[in-house]
């Protein structure tokens, strides 16, 4: 069963856009990992500092190797980000 993934980020303020860019090009990077069938960065036109991420992986397994190789990757540069990360797993099945 395939997985989505919803992360909320909130941006130090003012830093929305900055944000907006490591996150894009960490999209670029991920989406080329097996069983990366979605990685993108949407930003909030309500609220620019305020972003979400949606990842949809292949099954959970393409999830682990994922996990794994974030591990080693730099972090999003400091003071880019305020506040914690909101992760919210899915079992993702299509209704449409």
């Amino acid at each position: 069963m395939s997985v989505r993934l919803v992360i909320t980020f909130t941006a130090a303020p003012g830093k929305g856009e900055e944000l907006a860019q490591a996150l894009r090009a960490r999209c670029t990077e991920v989406m080329t990992e097996p069983g990366c069938e979605q990685f993108e960065a949407f930003r909030s036109v309500v609220n620019p500092d305020r972003l979400i991420l949606l990842e949809h992986w292949r099954d959970q397994a393409a999830l682990d190797v994922h996990a794994a190789e974030n591990a080693k990757r730099a972090p999003i540069p400091e003071g880019l980000r305020s506040g914690p990360i909101e992760r919210e797993d899915y079992a993702y099945n299509r209704t449409r």
